[in-house]
């Protein structure tokens, strides 16, 4: 695949290859025997995943002074698998940590240390200590973290660029449980709290080893002009603390990510383009080369670019209700069954061959395989009348959803395939994750341990 390189990263040119139309995957997943063995997969467009690292890398590309230092850096908690990341990493994209498991991940997709950002509200010593070794740039959420870090600094050197969360209290979006700038949220340190912000200017000057400022004030149901109200309360506290330490200690802003995603239709939008937009109408000075910038976009890299295929196994009508039972439900769509309506996702009918379905508008829950009434994917859905044997796709699942498994009722996590089209203009498929068996699920449950709990007390 040809590409370009540039210096925020290297991305495909515009004559890549395009994605294949979803009714083709869909046909080609049902002739390749993809739902023989499995009642429920999970596709990812690899196409299309290139596609919005280029869009991404491309709007600040755009943007910024010539040479100012860029890293676009994937959050792993959106799509945590490690061809995704590789896939990215060969796009140009890094990768932000928030776990151990998470850095693990990065490190075995490749993605070296300096391209690497953790940030976690509750990091312990030990991965501190790790990540600093590392040379991994680090994120402090608090007071105690940063007296912490004191002492690590202190007793070894590193390479890590050091930087501390600030919440910048904007206020909600549509979304209480994602929006991570309201006066009471868990991450950062909240900068309109008083006395807050003179004590983190006295912090930096009395640390020349703390050179980034982060923030995440973006999310699903936040609207662009208020993750940009955060980010420009990032740029002028920089501004603040460089000023009362004489120099530019600040070189770089890490201004987070939670660009949202449209779920209602295929379009993408917003866009990168329209956020960098808002972001230099906010904050004129953002990318005149001033600072390196760092994002850490998650969902709207990967969510347009994923696809739940599952099978109806049962249809039937309860209260003059018609009800589809497929193998789709909370383990995939967990946000969207429980709260349906800040999550609402798209279901579309297929017959038993992939064929795209039609016929008169029906009424119809849309139900999961979990023993619990509330597991339903979609409810009063107007479809076409479904059958057993038919396909259902979900689209806009590719981050937060099927790759991150929920396991209620030890529900195997399910295979999960990327797609291309072949030269042929035909579709091609490769494993990513494979179908969780049996055996893993009851290793993973403490199938070796069986005995252990039958010891008599001490």
């Amino acid at each position: 695949m040809a590409a370009e390189t540039h210096a925020h990263g290297t991305y495909p040119d515009p004559s890549a290859p395009a994605s294949p139309p979803r009714d083709l995957v869909v046909r080609a997943a049902v002739e390749q025997g993809l739902l023989d063995s499995e009642p429920v997969v999970c596709l990812l467009d690899a196409a299309g995943i290139r596609a919005s690292a280029a869009a991404l890398n491309g709007a600040f590309a755009a943007a910024v002074a010539p040479g100012t230092p860029v890293l676009h850096a994937f959050a792993v908690k959106a799509a945590p698998l490690v061809p995704v990341l590789r896939l990215l990493a060969d796009a140009g994209i890094g990768c932000e940590v928030a776990s151990p498991g998470e850095l693990a991940l990065a490190r075995a997709a490749g993605v070296p240390a300096e391209r690497i950002v953790l940030d976690s509200p509750a990091k312990t010593e030990a991965e501190l200590r790790e990540a600093l070794a590392l040379g991994v740039a680090v994120n402090a959420d608090n007071r105690q973290e940063l007296e912490r870090l004191d002492a690590l600094v202190a007793a070894a050197p590193t390479a890590s660029p050091l930087g501390v969360r600030i919440n910048p209290q904007t206020g909600a979006g549509t979304i209480d449980a994602l929006s991570t700038a309201t006066a009471t949220s868990k991450f950062g340190i909240a900068l309109r709290d008083p006395g807050a912000r003179e004590w983190l200017v006295r912090a930096y000057v009395r640390r020349p080893w703390l050179t980034r400022l982060h923030t995440h004030s973006g999310s699903q149901g936040v609207p662009l002009a208020l993750i940009a109200e955060g980010v420009r309360e990032l740029h002028a506290l920089a501004e603040e603390i460089n000023a009362a330490a004489g120099r530019r200690q600040v070189d770089t802003l890490d201004i987070g990510g939670g660009l949202p995603v449209n779920f209602a239709s295929d379009a993408h939008t917003p866009t990168y383009g329209q956020y960098a937009r808002a972001l230099r109408e906010a904050v004129p000075a953002l990318f005149d080369g001033s600072y390196g910038l760092v994002t850490e976009f998650g969902r709207s890299l990967l969510a347009k670019h994923g696809t739940v295929l599952t099978r109806v196994e049962y249809t039937k009508v309860t209260g003059g209700r018609p009800i589809a039972v497929t193998h789709a439900g909370v383990q995939l769509a967990t946000r969207t069954v429980y709260a349906p309506a800040a999550w609402p996702l798209r279901i579309l009918p297929y017959d038993a061959k992939g064929a795209p379905k039609d016929g008169p508008p029906v009424a119809q829950d849309v139900a999961g395989p979990a023993c619990f009434a509330g597991d339903l994917l979609a409810t009063a859905r107007e479809l076409p009348e479904l059958a057993p044997g038919d396909v259902l796709a979900v689209p806009d699942t590719g981050a937060y959803f099927f790759t991150a498994h929920y396991g209620y009722n030890s529900l195997p996590r399910p295979a999960v395939h990327g797609f291309t089209a072949g030269p042929d203009g035909g579709v091609r498929f490769t494993l990513a994750r494979p179908a969780q068996s049996a055996a893993a699920l009851v290793a993973e449950a403490g199938g070796a341990l069986r005995d252990a709990l039958l010891q008599p007390p001490l």
